[in-house]
């Protein structure tokens, strides 16, 4: 059974994100509070369900949850801010889309969230600053592995999970040779051929070795 806090505050939030190491797609975040009589003995972390179970639970933790918010930041942003910003861009966009303000912060990994904020990028979000001074307000803790120990953690990865799945079935039906609807976006051996193939698209990320040799690629 996974721990409900790891603080003393009642409103503590978990974030987490999900597609940080595909080829195309955006990378998604999601930050979600639970209420203390939360219970649910199949949560866990994401990658350790199977997707019927990951659409399953999806459900009940947005009817339970005291208040969740998803987000997506998508390649071109991707590109500029380089990955490891980007995802922890993504969470802190979610926590601050949050209807109530949180008490206290975990996150998944083992980088504070408000670590880097307020960076600057052409295609995305810019925090104002009332927003940074939030962030930096929150006291939070980063967990190594939080996701199979902490239940909002676990609920962050399934609604990131399940949100960026979606949106990469989506626009499968844009460009359906890359078989998204399958591999949603990982380096599978398919979805490499496929750009060996047929070149890459808007949702590939540029700055990603799309091919095990980098080919040059037209655009």
């Amino acid at each position: 059974m996974l721990l409900h806090n790891f603080s003393e505050f009642l409103l503590e939030t978990g974030t987490d994100e999900a597609g940080r190491g595909c080829l195309a797609g955006p990378v998604t975040a999601a930050a979600v509070i639970l209420s203390q009589d939360f219970e649910n003995i199949i949560l866990n972390d994401s990658k350790q369900l199977s997707e019927k179970t990951r659409e399953k639970l999806r459900p009940i933790i947005e009817s339970q949850a005291i208040t969740f918010a998803v987000t997506h930041l998508h390649p071109k942003e991707i590109d500029e801010i380089n990955i490891l910003n980007a995802s922890m861009k993504a969470m802190q966009e979610s926590v601050l889309k949050l209807n109530v303000t949180p008490e206290f912060i975990i996150v998944d990994g083992n980088r504070k969230l408000n670590a880097k904020l307020g960076l600057k990028s052409t295609f995305g979000k810019r925090f104002s600053k009332t927003e940074i001074e939030i962030l930096k307000s929150i006291p939070n803790q980063s967990i190594i592995k939080g996701d199979s120990k902490y239940l909002s953690i676990a609920a962050a990865s399934v609604l990131a999970k399940t949100y960026r799945d979606d949106y990469m079935n989506q626009i499968h039906e844009e460009f359906p040779m890359y078989n998204w609807k399958k591999n949603k976006g990982y380096p599978t051996k398919e979805h490499r051929e496929a750009i060996r193939k047929y070149g890459v698209t808007k949702y590939h990320r540029m700055t990603f070795r799309l091919l095990p040799e980098q080919l040059k690629l037209e655009i």
